[in-house]
This record gives structure tokens, sequence and C-alpha cells, in this order.
């Protein structure tokens, strides 16, 4: 053996203690996502553009965007990559949109080019290298090509690009931004899923802001669409305003809040509530050092992961109440989404989503489990799992993904049968965690509730099978890594999808004999693809990571007893690396493996503390006294 089980037990509890340290004043967690050269840049320009469309501003509101602003380039010119570009993190290798994006940045105002020239002319040679030049016919192309026929970021960086002068002067700037059907808002949002929009269900403000900006620059030849935007411009601008969020941030997200600001400065309406809103949020939210994060913070994902992964949580109590109160309880003005879900924040731009609603409910089963006294649950009652707020906040919870299980057996992000463009279709890793939290609370349910969530749960296997790969993998949504091909991160998608089945291998009522040789599949794949370090990167020879590694041991250990006879000995080996990743303080160092929307990078502090500790607990469980898995 690799090493002695006192090793394993003081680098959990090393990692625990750090973990546990980590929450805020309220008991939860918060965590710090990475700056964003993306970000920034954006949020530079929507302040740009408004200041020079603004007139008569006042002088303490003038300096203070100006500061913001040149605070903003400051921090980007200090971040190029060697190679002149940007990545989305200081950690993430150079893409053509942050470049693209980071190189308008410097043209929205004037001086900027001049102040920031080395910054500026590495990011041109970059984009020349990647698109054969920064001519617009040659980087136009290029961006469009990136993206396909998914226009929910191409057609919001060509609008950035036009609107800082990158792509020409007037009219002819603006023939090369593609025309978004801002007038489709104003329709029921019944009628969305059929109306197969080009740009996914989150990007709504988008689709109106850099919509009408578009309409207001180069108006549609077509007389019967032009009266019907023109039409439609007003009610489209109110629904905008009843869906932001108090915060002023849509979806907390800086890109999709600067992409608003920017379209409506930039066509006319600096002054318009909206935008105002949305430039409050920015100046909020900036860094000392300048830059802005892609979200403000992802609160409620994090709380769950990490009581999932605790064996036990101190004022567990607080950490609950806290988490009851992040649950939605009326229909979401934005998405329409149902009462009962939670969203990723606990902040108002969050939306309820399927990969949150299945952490939550989860965490509160952890926490019912861990049976307090009486006097510390918040309704008083002895069986906390049965009590009022728990049940009843579990139940909706249930309900709610129910409710947007796709029929093809798979789980969407935010809603139910919108189409094929990512975040609307299904995907294996927010399935895997439906089971997983349908299950958490299945014995607890009545009993024609308990018979659906059965049904969907093999359902939700069904999908899990034709969504295998032929090498045994599984290929998540939300998280990838820049070293493999395509960007994607099959050791994040086959470790979640692993960990949901081998909770399903001895569950009778539904008991399946496809589950354990689809779980024996992925294990196999988990195997083969473990680095010569004992680490695990996206897959095989991509650098070992914290998270990577940890997400690979927690499934592994898992379900100790698969009848891969490799197993036991790669589970080993993750453990010893994690070990010795404690033992010598590397171990908290995060890697770009998250995508956001539109599969932008960032980082998070707390992933590689989380994962570890989960992993560290799995392995403690698996391990028998001789060291032998058991």
């Amino acid at each position: 053996m690799l090493f002695h089980l006192q090793q394993l037990e003081a680098a959990r509890v090393k990692a625990t203690e750090a973990l546990l340290a980590a929450r805020v004043p309220g008991g939860h967690w918060e965590g710090e996502l990475s700056s964003s050269a993306l970000s920034t840049a954006t949020a530079v320009t929507a302040l740009a553009v408004r200041h020079k469309a603004k007139a008569g501003a006042s002088e303490p509101e003038t300096a203070v965007a100006l500061s913001a602003i040149d605070a903003g380039w400051r921090w980007l010119a200090q971040h190029a990559n060697a190679d002149g570009g940007w990545g989305d993190t200081v950690l993430s290798v150079s893409n053509i949109s942050t470049t693209t994006l980071c190189w308008a940045a410097f043209g929205a105002a004037p001086g900027a080019e001049e102040k920031f020239r080395p910054a500026v002319e590495g990011a041109a040679r970059w984009l020349t290298h990647a698109a054969g030049g920064t001519e617009p016919e040659r980087l136009v192309p290029a961006i469009l090509r990136r993206y396909g026929k998914d226009r929910t970021f191409s057609v919001p960086i060509l609008t950035m690009s036009a609107l800082a002068g990158r792509l020409g002067q007037g009219r002819e700037a603006w023939r090369r931004v593609r025309a978004l059907p801002f007038e489709l808002a104003a329709c029921p949002h019944q009628w969305f899923a059929a109306l197969r929009l080009p740009v996914v269900s989150y990007a709504l403000p988008a689709l109106i802001a850099i919509g009408q900006a578009r309409h207001h620059h180069l108006p549609t030849r077509n007389p019967i669409t032009r009266l019907l935007r023109n039409a439609t411009r007003t009610r489209t601008l109110r629904i905008l305003s009843e869906i932001q969020p108090a915060s002023g941030g849509f979806l907390e997200a800086t890109p999709l809040t600067s992409f608003v600001a920017m379209s409506l400065a930039g066509s006319g309406l600096p002054e318009h509530e909206v935008t105002r809103r949305c430039v409050g949020f920015l100046l909020a939210s900036q860094r000392r050092d300048g830059s802005w994060p892609i979200d403000t913070n992802l609160a409620t994902w994090l709380t769950t992961m990490a009581v999932d992964a605790l064996e036990g949580v101190e004022e567990r109590a607080l950490v609950a109440q806290w988490l009851l109160d992040q649950q939605h309880r009326d229909e979401h003005p934005y998405t329409h989404a149902a009462p009962g879900g939670w969203a990723w924040t606990n902040l108002s731009g969050g939306v309820p989503d399927a990969d949150d609603t299945a952490g939550a409910i989860i965490a509160l089963k952890r926490i019912a489990h861990c049976r307090l006294p009486i006097a510390d649950w918040p309704d008083g009652t002895a069986k906390p799992e049965a009590q009022s707020g728990f049940l009843s906040a579990a139940e909706a919870g249930v309900r709610w993904l129910l409710g947007v299980q796709n029929r093809d057996g798979g789980m969407p992000t935010f809603c139910r049968g919108w189409g094929a463009l990512p975040f609307d279709r299904s995907s294996a890793d927010i399935t895997a965690h439906a089971i997983r939290g349908w299950l958490a609370w299945t014995d607890a349910l009545p009993a024609r509730l308990r018979t659906r969530v059965l049904g969907a749960v093999r359902a939700a296997v069904g999908f899990l099978a034709r969504a295998q790969q032929p090498d045994g993998s599984w290929v998540p949504l939300w998280f990838g890594n820049q070293h493999v091909a395509d960007d994607q991160n099959p050791t994040y998608g086959t470790a979640r999808v692993l960990c949901a089945l081998a909770e399903l291998v001895e569950r009778a009522e539904v008991r399946n004999p496809l589950v354990a040789t689809l779980f024996n599949s992925g294990v196999n794949w988990l195997v083969k693809n473990q680095n010569a370090d004992g680490g695990w990167g996206g897959s095989l020879d991509a650098p070992s990571s914290v998270e990577e590694t940890a997400l690979a041991v927690s499934a592994l250990a898992a379900w100790p007893r698969s009848n891969v006879p490799a197993a036991a000995e790669a589970l080993e080996r993750g453990v010893f690396w994690l070990i010795q990743s404690v033992e010598c303080s590397a171990w908290t160092q995060p890697a770009p493996i998250g995508f956001y929307f539109a599969k932008l990078w960032y980082h998070e502090r707390l992933y590689p503390m989380i994962f570890t500790v989960a992993a560290l607990n799995a392995a403690r469980r698996a391990l028998g006294e001789g060291g032998e898995p058991g």
C-alpha cells in the first residue's frame, strides 16, 4: 500500500478543517470566482459606450466611471498572456473570443490604444495568427465558425466589436452583425420553446437589447419586419425592465449585464432605467485590482456541495435554514420556472436550475441525518426528515425536477423542451445529479409521488445509457478542460455519473442489470485514463488537477466492488496523489475547469477544497482496516 491509513486520516482532517474555516459568518460558503479578462473587457466597454453616449453627466458620476474604465484597461494590459492574447482566466490559454473582446475594449474610448499600445499590438498579432488578420472580413467569419448555429455569444461579440469601432464605421459595420428577432420576446413565454429561438433560454435580455441595437443602427429592409420591430420596441424594453433583478445584474453575470448596458447605451438609451441599473451593478462589482469576475458568487452551489462532501457540519441548523431560505417559492419572472427550485446563488439575479435544485435537496437530506437536538431544528421536531420544513422543501424540489425532465429522460439546465442548443438540452452530469436528489428522499415521499420518481429514475438511466460514449465515458455540460479535444472533460462527467449509478446498484425498487454494466464500463474508462503520476486530468495525459483527481477518487470509492480488476489499485494511487497534495499544501490551487454560460472558462477557489474533502471521506469509507477496498 502506498500510504498508511493514518496519513489518509491526517490529510482528511486537515482538509476538513480548512473547508470549515472557509465559511462566511452566516455559516454557509461563498467562495471566490476567478477574475475574468472577458468580464473585464465587456464591463469596461459598457461603461465607455455609456459615457460616450451620455450628455450632461454630473462630475462625480463621470469621475467614478472614468476611474473604473481606466482600472479595467490597466488590469487587462497587465494580464495578457505571453503570446499577446487573453484567456478567460489568468490560468487559461488564449482564445479568439476573449482576445477579440479585449482588443475591442481598448478601442471603445479615445486615448486607450495609445496609452496601452503594447497590449493592443500584442492582441492584433495574436488575432492575425488565429484568424488571418484583424480586418472584419477575416475576424467575423472566424468568430462565427467558433459558435456555429448558436448565436448566443457570437452576436454579442460582434455587437461589442461594432460599438467599439472594430468592424468599420456606420452601417457597414452593422452589416456584419446578424440581426436577432427581439420582437419575439413580446410573444407569450409559453411559445418560446416552439419558436426555436437562435439563442438559449437564459439569453433573453441579450436577445432584446442586442436585437434593438442592431435594429437601431441598421433596420431591416423588409417593411413588415421593420414595422413589427418598431411596434414592439417599447413592449420588449418593458419586459427587459420587468425581468431585471434588484441587483441590476442579469443572472448576476458581468458579461450578460455588460452586453445589455452597452447595447442600450449605444442605441440612444444611455439613461434608460435598465441601462442605469446595469451600470450600477457593474460599478458595484468591480474588484479592487480593476477586474471583474464572471459572476458574483456561486454561494448556493458551493454550500450544497460542501454539505454533501463533509461527514458532519458544525452549526448545521444554521446552514439548514439558510438553504431553506434560498428556495424559490414563486414563479420566476425571468424563466417562468415553477416554485420549488434553487439557483446557484443567494442573490437576486439567480435563476432556478436543475443542478442546484438537486444539490440542495441532497444537502438537506445530509443535514437531516445529523440528528441534532430537537431545539436546534427550524421546526423543533424530533425527526428532521419528516418535519414540515425539510420534507415540504424536499417534496417541492423533487416535483420541480420532475417538471423539467425532458422526454428523452435526461435533465436540462433551466427549461424543459426548449431545444438542442447548449444548456437547454439534456446532459449527463445534471441527469446524474437529479437521480441522486430523487433517491435521497424517495423513502420519505408519499406513495404516488414516489412512484413518479421511480419512473423518472428509470427514464434517466435510459438517457445515461444512450449518452455514454463508445469508450465508456460521459461528457458533462458545465465543466471542461482546455487541454482536451473540443474543450471537453470526460473525467468530470464520468465521475459524476458513476456516483449516481453507485447509489442505484443496490436499490431493489430500481434494480436494473444495465446499471452495473454502465458503472463498470465507466470505471474501466477512469482506470485507463489515470495519468502516470496517479492523478487525473480531463482525460489521459491532460495535466493532473486536484479537482479532477478528487472527482475520480470519489467515483472509484463510491462502489468499490466493481468487477474492474485494476480499480482498487487506481483508487489507491489516486488517494496517494491527493494525500501528497494536501501534505505539500498544493491542494488548494484551483484549475480553470469550469464552463460558465457560452463556454466561458472560470475557476473557483473552493472547488479543489470541496472536492478533496469529498474524495478523502469517500476513500476512508471505502478502505477497510487493512487498507483494502471493503
